[in-house]
């Protein structure tokens, strides 16, 4: 299915509903949630999920598995996605937070097969053959950390969802202690609270998934300079420390 809005066929006694859709450069998914659990993958672009405790970054070729009835909205940068809608009894062993994890070719091409399915494929034949190795392949997924906490307080989630969109090298723990009317000892106690890490550490991360939505797009140097790096090389030492893998790996 391609294009087709769930409404249309989650009443359908299927355990597996793949759709296809294509998304237009910025689109926003306003905040929702699913009553099945969803694999978001993305076939081209790069998306942006935010839930009430995190924000994943999810490049080409990448997917994040989203639980049942998890609120989230989504931004899609020229994305087309292959989605699969599932029945929460069909993966007990599904992740109860959001996770981002690489896609092998072969999964890559099961799913692009599902998603070229009728609403009413044939779930003894074929067709289920197809789903039923698509979810096997799916248990064995890699977790990948592209993803950010998100604090669940104000002015501290505001801040950081601000920084987000628009990550500033030249922002400072002072100038977020005083946005915030704090001082700057409460407000890194509590935002180390809220998030687990500094606030120096968080906004160091969350340029690195900046840089990572820029690097379909852009060179390696250009992304160390519009992100304040002193050189490519220190964009990518830090990159590769924080994500495990060179940003040539996400280019």
């Amino acid at each position: 299915m391609h294009n087709v809005n769930l409404s249309e066929v989650d009443h359908l006694p299927i355990d597996v509903l793949p759709i296809g859709t294509d998304y237009a450069p910025g689109h926003l998914l306003p905040r929702h949630s699913h009553r099945r659990a969803q694999l978001l993958y993305g076939a081209r672009g790069v998306m942006q999920v935010d839930t009430d405790d995190g924000s994943w970054t999810v490049p080409a070729h990448r997917a994040v598995l989203i639980p049942a009835g998890t609120t989230h909205e989504v931004v899609m940068d020229a994305v087309t996605t292959w989605s699969l809608y599932i029945e929460p009894d069909a993966v007990p062993w599904w992740p109860t937070r959001c996770v981002v994890a690489e896609i092998s070719p072969l999964l890559r091409e099961l799913l692009r097969t599902a998603n070229a399915f009728a609403a009413d494929y044939d779930a003894a034949g074929r067709d289920g053959a197809v789903i039923d190795l698509i979810l096997h392949e799916l248990r064995g997924l890699t977790p990948t950390p592209l993803s950010v906490s998100l604090p669940h307080d104000e002015p501290f989630r505001s801040l950081c969802r601000r920084y987000l969109a628009e990550p500033d090298l030249a922002v400072s723990n002072a100038d977020w202690a005083r946005t915030a009317a704090m001082s700057l000892r409460t407000f890194d106690r509590r935002f180390l609270a809220q998030t687990g890490t500094s606030p120096a550490a968080w906004r160091s991360r969350a340029r690195l998934l900046a840089g990572l939505r820029m690097l379909p797009s852009a060179s390696v140097t250009e992304v160390a300079v519009r992100l304040g790096y002193s050189s490519p090389a220190a964009f990518t030492a830090a990159f590769t420390r924080a994500f495990g893998s060179p940003p040539t790996h996400y280019a």
